[in-house]
């Protein structure tokens, strides 16, 4: 999504585009530095899936917002639910990787394929919504992407096994 805010941006205020788009990127990050070490503490928010549905939320949210903001400064604000996604996946995606891996002796071949599928899927999304938002508009393209998070969302909701073993 950002990709295409930052033109966006660009367009709607380009005295200011460099200094918003370099906030958009640090305020993700900052949040990840900020409640990553929590997370990575206490992970506990239902389990895996609840924790993973809190982050296609953020995400279907942040589709929404990108829609229909059009104040700049306002779209700084909306790249929270991008460090709230980052810092919830961060950890979760490790600690669901081991639990499901555990004992096979394949933890790091489980996180290289998920780490492949991500960059194909960031790859194809990036392509994909720019392509969109080229031929119908931005809003269209960031309303479609919030769409596959809600799908995402619907799936992991009704599909994803908890994956975390008990202590007996």
């Amino acid at each position: 999504m950002l990709p295409i805010m930052a033109g966006v941006v660009t367009t709607r205020s380009p005295q200011w585009a460099p200094a918003l788009i370099a906030a958009c990127i640090i305020v993700p990050q900052a949040i990840v530095a900020l409640f990553s070490p929590s997370w990575g503490a206490r992970p506990s928010c239902g389990g895996a899936g609840r924790c993973c549905c809190w982050v296609f939320a953020a995400l279907a949210i942040r589709g929404v917002l990108f829609a229909t903001v059009s104040d700049p400064y306002l779209l700084v604000a909306v790249q929270v639910f991008d460090g709230i996604t980052a810092a919830v996946f961060s950890v979760m995606i490790p600690l669901v990787i081991a639990d499901i891996a555990f004992g096979s002796g394949h933890f790091s071949l489980a996180q290289g394929i998920v780490g492949t599928a991500t960059g194909i899927g960031a790859s194809l999304s990036t392509v994909l919504a720019g392509y969109v938002s080229d031929r119908l508009g931005s809003s269209v393209a960031f309303l479609g992407l919030a769409a596959v998070a809600a799908m995402g969302l619907a799936m992991i909701w009704l599909v994803m096994p908890e994956t975390r073993r008990s202590a007996a």
